[in-house]
């Protein structure tokens, strides 16, 4: 039920940013602090990519082998009726994975190309913007919370625009995060040490 509500909520919030917003489009939703601000990017954190194609290519293969792996412990952790906490966590980060790797699939054969001047349709006469694998990931939440300058004294960016959040991301990579920060914190209820004494 938590992969299908997130893989649901997810692809109709891109769908509806792609279909409706122009790329760089940005709305307020709460003052400064949260606006939906449209971009997409290859698939790799903070906008990285691998180079060409085949980068491209490679990365989703990578995507499609991780949600695989992660489908199996899943399967493993409820057949040995693991902690709730660890199930919804894994369940969290394979429904992020999953939802990154649904754009990556079909987004460009569903899509037209979004541009700062004309918003995508979906399923363009002319076919989408790019073949199998080759989709960009759609991104638009966006959390300014800080928007300042480091101090003049600062070393080497002193005097520099600081921003906290910067990156742009979306509710798969929220998904994600969250499950895998779940996990961390609470990493000692989710996997407890049986100390047997002597």
């Amino acid at each position: 039920m938590i992969v299908l509500f997130i893989l649901i909520l997810d692809q109709i919030l891109k769908i509806w940013i792609k279909t409706t917003f122009y790329m760089g489009e940005s709305h307020a939703v709460l003052g400064q602090w949260f606006f939906l601000h449209f971009t997409e990017n290859e698939g790799m954190a903070y906008g990285m990519k691998l180079g060409g194609a085949y980068g491209k290519l490679l990365l989703s293969l990578f995507r499609i082998a991780a949600v695989v792996v992660i489908i199996w412990w899943l399967y493993r952790v409820t057949r040995k009726k693991a902690s709730n906490l660890l199930i919804v966590c894994i369940s969290l980060i394979l429904a992020g994975a999953v939802g990154n790797i649904i754009d990556s699939a079909f987004y460009g054969l569903l899509f037209s190309e979004s541009t700062y001047m004309q918003v995508a349709t979906l399923f363009p006469p002319g076919g989408g913007y790019g073949a199998f694998l080759h989709g960009k990931v759609v991104d638009m939440l966006y959390f300014p919370i800080i928007e300042t300058r480091y101090p003049v004294w600062f070393p080497f960016v002193g005097g520099e625009e600081f921003l906290f959040f910067r990156p742009v991301f979306n509710v798969a990579d929220s998904a994600i995060t969250t499950g895998v920060l779940i996990l961390i914190v609470f990493q000692k209820k989710i996997f407890p040490t049986h100390v047997t004494s002597e």
